[in-house]
């Protein structure tokens, strides 16, 4: 049976514009169509649209934490691969396209390009949650320098945190700000992180654009 990766990529193939199937074979079905039958196989309602993998790993993880199963609720939470991107998944998805709700989380600087894409497509713009700064940002404030220095020592990073620290560039700066500069310096450790940093959360003070956004969705439907 597909699962909601299955349905992402065929979203992503649609926004590509492509029609190719796996490794770009011919498929046998148009990109849109692929998608339209995926979402209505997986009773897909409502699409996150996020920037980045990171903040799919952090809606799944906090997703799991408060013990709500996304994709049986009908949600689909859909990372684009970049905030200039948001007009044409907006597109597609929303009224204009697959009809799906449309719900989307994003960094303050890229909120102007969500907001003119949610208006565009004639999706809800106070469906928008808005991290300060970004989402990294808003986890190390909740977290606190001590716990997040703890948590990259647990994952076996604290000597390249310390080197990075080191460095003349980062004397003096705001520990949050290394610490945002630091989960961007290697490939993959934002994704990493993005998990691990929403694992480490206290559930009762979570960041507010993480807590709004999983209060929007609703609670937990009991069966589909």
């Amino acid at each position: 049976m597909a699962d909601m990766g299955v349905f992402r990529n065929a979203v992503a193939d649609w926004a590509a514009d492509g029609d190719g199937g796996p490794a770009g074979e011919p498929a046998a079905e148009p990109a849109a169509e692929r998608a339209a039958r995926l979402a209505a196989e997986l009773g897909v309602a409502s699409v996150v649209l996020v920037e980045g993998p990171s903040d799919l790993a952090a809606v799944e993880t906090l997703a799991a934490r408060l013990d709500r199963d996304l994709p049986a609720e009908g949600v689909c939470v859909v990372s684009m691969g970049g905030a200039m991107n948001v007009g044409r998944y907006a597109r597609h998805l929303g009224p204009p396209g697959l009809g799906l709700r449309l719900t989307g989380l994003c960094d303050e600087r890229e909120h102007p390009y969500f907001d003119r894409g949610f208006q565009r497509a004639g999706a809800p713009r106070h469906e928008l949650f808005v991290c300060v700064a970004d989402l990294e940002e808003e986890l190390i404030r909740a977290l606190g320098a001590q716990r997040v220095e703890g948590v990259i020592e647990a994952e076996g990073d604290l000597v390249p945190w310390q080197t990075f620290v080191r460095q003349p560039a980062q004397r003096g700066r705001d520990p949050h700000h290394r610490m945002r500069r630091f989960l961007g310096t290697k490939k993959g450790r934002k994704i990493r992180y993005g998990h691990l940093l929403t694992q480490a959360l206290d559930l009762g003070l979570l960041p507010t654009p993480l807590d709004a956004l999983l209060t929007a969705l609703g609670p937990a439907r009991a069966g589909r």
